[in-house]
């Protein structure tokens, strides 16, 4: 089994522990600290190696010797001795959960159980997917069917069927027919002349041409015109709407 990687330390504590040492002497803590949790107790050559030269007094005190002589700081042999319970128990509930589901243990598991999570990687992707699906999904791309739905100003039809019948269309044919909207509107200001919303979808009438016929919509040049500038609230030139011949 691989080393644990990590020592689980409280900034508060350690700083009290060293608050009487000098700053050669916390070095030397810190060393001898590190040093054993990657290598266990500590002998008088490795700490020779490892410092330069013994440890001073202070430090030692803060230390046990076991019967080889060797010297170890009793906090963080618990701190392994924690840390390699966990690790066992979590191996333990990872080989209960794949025996049931007849699977391998995960390649980034086997051999490490200190690295496993309190919960699957599985869980906590499917909750965080959860929570990206819900904030997405109240988020509609413009144009969404209340834009359509509002600037065909013709509320008739079942809503809820337009709707499905818009969510359908490619995004490229929502963007043609808010372009083709506003002149199509203007074409009919009088609305019982104005396809129904869902008819308007069905016949694909985006594609059809617009044709003014003011005697039957019983409105002039000029109110055509202001109706479309309304709608689309932007400046458009009356020359554009009604070229000359």
């Amino acid at each position: 089994m691989s080393k644990d990687p990590a020592l689980l330390i409280y900034s508060a504590d350690i700083l009290s522990e060293i608050a009487d040492l000098n700053l050669e002497e916390r070095g030397q803590y810190l060393t001898m600290m590190l040093l054993q949790h990657r290598k266990g107790p500590l002998t008088e050559k490795l700490l020779k190696l490892q410092l330069g030269q013994k440890p001073s007094k202070d430090v030692i005190s803060k230390c046990a010797i076991d019967a080889d002589g060797s010297c170890y700081m009793e906090w963080v042999e618990r701190e392994r001795d924690r840390r390699k319970a966990h690790s066992n128990k979590q191996r333990e509930n990872v080989l209960k959960r794949w025996n049931k589901q007849t699977k391998e243990i995960p390649k980034e598991y086997n051999g490490n159980t200190t690295v496993i999570p309190l919960v699957t990687v599985t869980d906590t992707v499917t909750k965080t997917n959860t929570k990206t699906k819900a904030k997405t999904s109240d988020v509609e791309l413009w144009p969404g069917f209340n834009d359509f739905w509002n600037l065909y100003d013709k509320k008739v039809g079942k809503k809820t069927t337009v709707n499905l019948k818009w969510q359908k269309l490619p995004y490229k044919t929502k963007l043609k027919i808010m372009e083709h909207l506003p002149e199509y509107v203007a074409s009919t200001p009088n609305k019982t002349y104005r396809k129904d919303p869902q008819t308007y979808l069905n016949n694909e009438a985006w594609d059809n041409e617009i044709i003014y016929n003011t005697e039957n919509n019983a409105c002039g040049k000029s109110d055509i015109y202001a109706n479309l500038k309304q709608q689309t609230n932007i400046e458009v030139s009356s020359t554009e709407v009604y070229p000359k011949h």
